[in-house]
């Protein structure tokens, strides 16, 4: 009886994606006039600012912005909090 529960459990927990969702708040900025934003991303690196900012300073550069830093990376748990401080760069790039 036990044997199906456990073969349920364990391919429910195959079925889940490799990795976690993770996001990066940041600061960004543009120059010529001044523009600063702060914006919230998706990443692959979880838990590596340094990693983090190698993979979102190009998406940055490509519309023009310039990552200043990243203020932190969280789960999906922290989106809806940050949402309203990013505005139309909540999820942007």
């Amino acid at each position: 009886m036990t044997r199906p529960i456990l073969l349920a459990a364990l391919l429910a927990v195959l079925a889940l994606p490799a990795h976690a969702q993770c996001f990066a708040d940041y600061k960004a900025k543009q120059d010529n006039p001044l523009r600063l934003h702060y914006g919230v991303a998706q990443i692959s690196a979880c838990g590596n600012k340094k990693a983090a900012r190698a993979e979102l300073a190009p998406r940055l550069a490509a519309g023009g912005w310039k990552l200043l830093n990243i203020v932190s990376i969280f789960g999906p748990e922290g989106l809806n909090e940050r949402q309203s401080s990013a505005g139309a760069y909540f999820l942007r790039y």
